[in-house]
């Protein structure tokens, strides 16, 4: 006899209860070395475009990004002025707060509040923010909000296959690597497999201990070289864990 698929009789994922996770806003998030702002193209694109456009090094920029650079501010400004109207991606300057200027952007995208799941994507970080604390600040902060203030289970991150800065960006923040998804996407005419990372809301505290551990000043010397790595004062934590 058939057994009736709908009788409950197989294995059932964990239950989960409480409300759906709010949509991220417009909000002003702030760091103590970047805010993360509702990109604003009269406040940001006069900025960005100079940090992202002029030399070998700004153009390797939009390798992996879904536009090539632009020929002129103006066509750089209507571009982004119609990115900014959209709530999903939700755009966001990255504004250095010592200079008060603009050294990237950050999106939330792919937002589910019902399943409570959402995407960070969409990231140019301009030369003057790489490598800096400033740039692990900005994800801290975008994590922090997706989890405690919006109530999300699963922040995900995913790129092109080939962007090997772009993976080790996510495993050094603690995102977990779950697989390829080959011949995912077609961009600017070239195939794009992609890679998916994830970070889960059970594994949020232990993330953010060591985001806030090594954005500490007193993991800097004197001429501002980190004293810990990100990962490894993650993977202590781990430890100490029982």
């Amino acid at each position: 006899m058939t057994e009736d698929a709908g009788a409950g009789a197989g294995p059932q994922g964990e239950l989960v209860t409480g409300a759906p996770a709010r949509r991220p806003a417009r909000v002003v998030l702030e760091g103590r070395h970047i805010d993360v702002r509702p990109f604003d193209v009269d406040l940001h694109a006069a900025d960005l475009f100079a940090a992202s456009h002029g030399g070998a090094a700004q153009a390797a920029l939009w390798d992996y990004l879904s536009v090539p650079p632009f020929p002129d501010l103006e066509a750089f400004r209507r571009s982004y002025a119609e990115a900014a109207q959209k709530d999903d991606p939700l755009m966001f300057a990255l504004v250095d707060r010592a200079g008060g200027k603009a050294v990237g952007h950050a999106t939330y995208m792919r937002i589910e509040p019902a399943h409570r799941v959402i995407e960070v994507g969409n990231i140019l970080y301009t030369p003057a923010l790489q490598r800096s604390p400033a740039a692990t600040e900005a994800m801290y902060l975008m994590a922090r909000h997706v989890f405690e203030d919006l109530g999300y289970r699963r922040y995900e991150w995913k790129c092109n296959a080939l962007n090997a800065p772009s993976r080790r960006a996510a495993a050094r923040l603690g995102f977990t690597y779950e697989g390829l998804f080959r011949q995912h996407m077609i961009v600017k005419g070239r195939n794009r497999d992609t890679t998916w990372f994830s970070l889960l809301d059970t594994e949020w505290p232990r993330a953010k201990a060591a985001f806030e551990a090594w954005l500490a000043p007193d993991n800097f010397d004197q001429d501002g070289r980190q004293k810990r790595r990100l990962e490894d004062i993650r993977n202590d934590l781990e430890k100490e864990t029982p």
